[in-house]
C-alpha cells in the first residue's frame, strides 16, 4: 500500500515552471489571436505568473524567452519577481526570427551568421548571471529543406563548436539544457532532431548539459517514457517542456490530448527519484494559449501535471516489482492502471486547503476578479507576443 502522507510530502515541494510566453499574445501558423489584458511587458508577464502560483501553490518559477522578455534591468527583473514570491527560471535563446537565420543560425553555412548567434547565447548566459537563472535552454530551428542543401556532418561540427563555447562560458553552478524537435520549420534535416542527438552532444560537452524532453517533439507512436526512463538513468535528464499535442507540436494545455501518457512518464520519473531535488529536473510547461484565456489555461495545465504526479506516486511499486519478478504480466499492468484510474482530486483538493488555498484554483481565479481587473487596466501600450 502507499503511504498518502509520503504522496503528499512530494506533491507540497513539487514545483512547476511555467512559460512567461504562455501569458502573451500567440496564434496559429496563420494568425496571432489578440485577447484582451494579456501583458504588455516582460513585469506583466511576471504579474500573472504570480497569479497562477497565488492559486496553485506550485508554480514558483517563469522561463524567460529573450529577446521577447528583454529589459534595461535584468536584476530589477529578478527583484520584481522576488517581490511576488517568484524565481526566474531558464532563459530561453532566440536564433529564429532574424532574417539572417533563414538557413540556419550556429549551423549557417556562413561564419559571420554563425558568430551573430554565438554572441546572442552568450548574451544569455549574461543574462543568467543578472538573473539568477541556472538553466540556459536551446532550441535551434536549424535544418535543410532539400537533399544536398548543405553538408550534414559539417552543420553537426558547426553546432558542436558553438555549444563547446556556451558550455566553457557557464559557471559552475550553472547548465545548458538541450531541447530537440523532429522537424519543423526543417523539413529535409533538423540539426537537433531527437533525444540521441542531444544526448550525444550533452555528452561530449560534459556534466553541465543536460537533454530537455518536449512532450510534443516526437513521431506519433514514440515511447517517450522510455526516453525519460533512460536519461534517469544515466543523469542526463535536465527538463521537461509539458504540452499535450495530436501532431507533432501543438503545444496545447498538458494532459489534455493524452493524459495516460503523462502518466507513464511521471511514473517513470517517480520509479527512479526523479522528482528529488538533488537530481535537478526542471519541470516546465512550454505552450501557448491562442483561444482561451491564458491565465487559467496555465493554472489547469499546472493542476493537470499534478494530478499525474499524485497518480505516478500512488503505483504500489512493492506490488509492481513482485508481477515484474514473477513475470505476471496482467497483475504487473493492473498495478499501472489501479493508480491510474484513481480519483486523485479529492486528495489534491484536501492538500490545497491543508495549505490555506482554495480547493479549486479555476473557480477561484475567476471567482477573484483578477480577469477583469487585468482586461481593464491593461490599456494602451504594446501586448506582448511573438517577436515582441
Amino acid at each position: 500500500m502507499t503511504d498518502l502522507s509520503a504522496v503528499k510530502a512530494v506533491l507540497r515541494t513539487q514545483a512547476i515552471e511555467t512559460p512567461s510566453w504562455g501569458y502573451g499574445n500567440s496564434g496559429t501558423r496563420f494568425k496571432v489571436f489578440a485577447q484582451p489584458g494579456v501583458p504588455r511587458d516582460a513585469f506583466e508577464k511576471l504579474d500573472d505568473a504570480a497569479a497562477v502560483h497565488a492559486f496553485t501553490g506550485v508554480a514558483p518559477r517563469v522561463s524567460l524567452h529573450i529577446p521577447w522578455d528583454a529589459v534595461d534591468d535584468y536584476a530589477a527583473l529578478r527583484r520584481y519577481a522576488e517581490d511576488r514570491g517568484l524565481e526566474l527560471g531558464a532563459v530561453n535563446s532566440n536564433t529564429f526570427q532574424d532574417d539572417d537565420y533563414r538557413i540556419g543560425s550556429v549551423c549557417h553555412p556562413d561564419r559571420a551568421v554563425r558568430r551573430k548567434a554565438l554572441a546572442h547565447l552568450l548574451e544569455c548566459v549574461d543574462i543568467m548571471d543578472a538573473t539568477g537563472s541556472r538553466d540556459l535552454k536551446l532550441w535551434f530551428a536549424d535544418g535543410t529543406n532539400y537533399p544536398g542543401q548543405d553538408d550534414i556532418t559539417a552543420r553537426q561540427d558547426r553546432l558542436g563548436e558553438a555549444l563547446a563555447e556556451v558550455y566553457a562560458r557557464l559557471r559552475d553552478d550553472q547548465r545548458m539544457v538541450l531541447e530537440y524537435k523532429l522537424f519543423e520549420p526543417a523539413f529535409y534535416t533538423t540539426d537537433v532532431p531527437d533525444w540521441g542527438t542531444s544526448y550525444a552532444h550533452c555528452l561530449r560537452l560534459g556534466p553541465k548539459a543536460r537533454v530537455v524532453v518536449d512532450t510534443g517533439h516526437h513521431a506519433p507512436g514514440t515511447n517517450i517514457e522510455f526516453i525519460v526512463a533512460f536519461l534517469l538513468r544515466e543523469d542526463r535528464l535536465g527538463a521537461f517542456d509539458f504540452n499535450s499535442r495530436f501532431y507533432a507540436d501543438d503545444d496545447l494545455m498538458a494532459g489534455s490530448a493524452d493524459p495516460f501518457q503523462l502518466f507513464r512518464i511521471l511514473h517513470e520519473v517517480a520509479k527512479n527519484d526523479g522528482f528529488r531535488p538533488e537530481r535537478q529536473v526542471a519541470f516546465m510547461l512550454d505552450q501557448c494559449h491562442n483561444i482561451e484565456a491564458k491565465i487559467p489555461a496555465v493554472i489547469r495545465s499546472v493542476m493537470n501535471v499534478q494530478e499525474a504526479t499524485a497518480k505516478a506516486l500512488l503505483v504500489d511499486l512493492d506490488a509492481l516489482r513482485a508481477a515484474q519478478r514473477e513475470g505476471d504480466v496482467l497483475a504487473a499492468n493492473a498495478v499501472l492502471m489501479d493508480a491510474y484510474h484513481t480519483d486523485v482530486r479529492p486528495l489534491l483538493r484536501e492538500l490545497r486547503e491543508e495549505q490555506g488555498l482554495a480547493p479549486d484554483p479555476v473557480a477561484a481565479y475567476r471567482r477573484s476578479g483578477g480577469q477583469e481587473r487585468i482586461t481593464a487596466e491593461r490599456v494602451g501600450g504594446l501586448q506582448a507576443g511573438w517577436g515582441a
